[in-house]
């Protein structure tokens, strides 16, 4: 028996070790200008905490996914970007919005991957734990993420390491992107990279002071210039479709 105990504690340690990246490495491998902008070219390795609260997410209007939905994929948001000693992640972001917010616009084409995928994760979590996924406690949610990562979740699409690596974009997305876009909330994505906000322009002293620049806390969309040079982009672009 004793020797059946300590394999199982093994097993639970090699598997966090697996899922707990660090804070540090995350921030090494999206970068300044990625978050800045939103690109979500990353891939970091996954992350995690317990996470047992039914969350707000689940009672906000939203536009495509629903409310089971919603909060199956903030646990799986939060377990990707957790908040930790060292700050928030991708729940006090509101991933979630701007992934819903996107799944109505220029992620239309996932839609689907979400509905099913999701379907299949907390299918999967009650019938292998008894619960939804958003309940369990923080050795199962990794073992599931990771049983999907692995392709050994039935149901996800289009397979459960390409939905991995979807919701995993996406969740960077949506924690560093300009807030215009529903995520980000109060900057808090911006804040942990130390990235000190949308600026026209940069002083000799303002370059100086790198990291430690005080942030603006600032939307692109804030700037009337960069509003007005997107409106006349979207005119253009709309003239453009009318004459083809």
């Amino acid at each position: 028996m004793p020797v059946k105990n300590s394999n199982e504690k093994n097993k639970k340690i090699s598997s966090k070790n697996q899922f707990d990246s660090s804070r540090r490495n995350l921030l090494k491998s999206v970068g300044v200008v990625g978050a800045a902008v939103g690109a979500g070219a990353a891939r970091p390795q996954i992350i995690a905490q317990d996470s047992l609260e039914t969350s707000p997410i689940s009672r906000e209007a939203l536009e495509v996914l629903t409310a089971e939905e919603a909060e199956t994929l903030e646990s799986v948001c939060d377990c990707l970007i957790p908040s930790d000693e060292h700050g928030p992640g991708a729940r006090e972001a509101r991933a979630v919005h701007y992934i819903d917010k996107s799944l109505a616009s220029h992620n239309k084409d996932a839609r689907e991957s979400y509905m099913l995928s999701l379907e299949a994760i907390d299918k999967h979590a009650k019938k292998t734990r008894g619960q939804p996924f958003y309940r369990l406690n923080l050795d199962y949610q990794n073992s599931i993420l990771l049983a999907v990562q692995n392709d050994k979740v039935p149901g996800c699409s289009p397979s459960g390491s390409e939905f991995f690596n979807i919701v995993r974009n996406h969740t960077i997305d949506g924690t560093f992107c300009d807030p215009y876009y529903g995520g980000n909330q109060n900057f808090v994505g911006w804040d942990m990279l130390k990235y000190p906000g949308v600026r026209l322009g940069a002083s000799e002293s303002d370059v100086a002071q790198g990291a430690a620049l005080e942030p603006n806390h600032q939307s692109a969309y804030d700037i009337d210039t960069y509003t007005k040079a997107a409106s006349n982009n979207a005119t253009n672009q709309s003239r453009g479709e009318d004459n083809a």
